[in-house]
């Protein structure tokens, strides 16, 4: 068990006094392994809060640099950035905010072929991706290593949230890439600046809650949130018994 320092102790005291987590929950996210697959606008507040949460090793995937329009929503990055990698640019700010953590920069895209050496070893995989076909690649890699997945997306005013581990799998849900006018992005369709905050801050505390074991994670549901009309609701999910995959 990994042991906290008396500058951790008071680092994370609020965590501490939490019942659900206390100093053994600490204790186990800063031990933690966590993989982020995309270092944008979900990708940016998964990794900020999961740093300065204290887990131990953030490994974080992405083959983009820095743009301008990033800058409406991708609060890590400021003017300066822009042209950077963003891996790099987290592993230099995140390493700032908290040098207790350990931020791994992978420059690269994730595919069918490099996924598995990249992922293993890891206890969750964060897809912060905004593209079906990685979101597939992920699905199967976290199936064969046994390790949860955590899911999330975002377009206009609309986000969505899931955990998977096992059964149902992201192929039971979305089981059909989708066509035509669902398969534009952001920068297509549109995104209010703080959706991908408020979602990814909710992935983020979906994996502190898997890291800590508190709580009852969004396993077998799917949250769906409007912030335009400030509706949330929440769906049962169930497996595809015809899915490939998981079963």
């Amino acid at each position: 068990m990994a042991k906290l320092n008396n500058a951790e102790l008071h680092r994370y005291a609020r965590h501490i006094v939490l019942k659900e987590i206390g100093g053994l929950g600490q204790k186990e996210l800063k031990k933690a392994k966590a993989a982020i697959v995309g270092a944008g606008g979900l990708g940016v507040p998964v990794l900020q809060y999961l740093n300065s949460a204290g887990v131990g090793e953030l490994k974080v995937i992405d083959h983009d640099v820095v743009s301008l329009p990033n800058l409406q929503r991708q609060v890590l990055f400021d003017e300066a950035h822009v042209g950077q990698p963003k891996v790099e640019v987290a592993q230099q700010v995140l390493g700032a905010q908290n040098s207790n953590t350990t931020l791994i920069p992978i420059y690269k895209e994730l595919n069918a072929k490099n996924a598995l050496e990249i992922l293993k070893g890891c206890d969750v995989v964060i897809d912060a991706s905004d593209s079906y076909d990685t979101r597939r690649i992920i699905n199967r890699v976290c199936i064969e290593l046994k390790q949860p997945m955590i899911f999330g997306a975002i377009s206009q005013w609309e986000g969505q949230l899931s955990v998977l581990f096992g059964q149902p799998c992201f192929e039971c849900l979305f089981p059909v890439k989708p066509q035509g006018e669902l398969l534009k992005t952001c920068s297509e369709f549109g995104v209010v600046a703080s959706l991908p905050g408020v979602i990814g801050c909710m992935m983020a505390t979906e994996v502190i809650k898997l890291i800590t074991s508190a709580g009852a994670p969004l396993r077998n549901k799917l949250l769906i949130m409007d912030m335009l009309y400030s509706e949330t609701r929440i769906i049962n999910t169930f497996t595809n018994p015809n899915c490939n995959v998981c079963c």
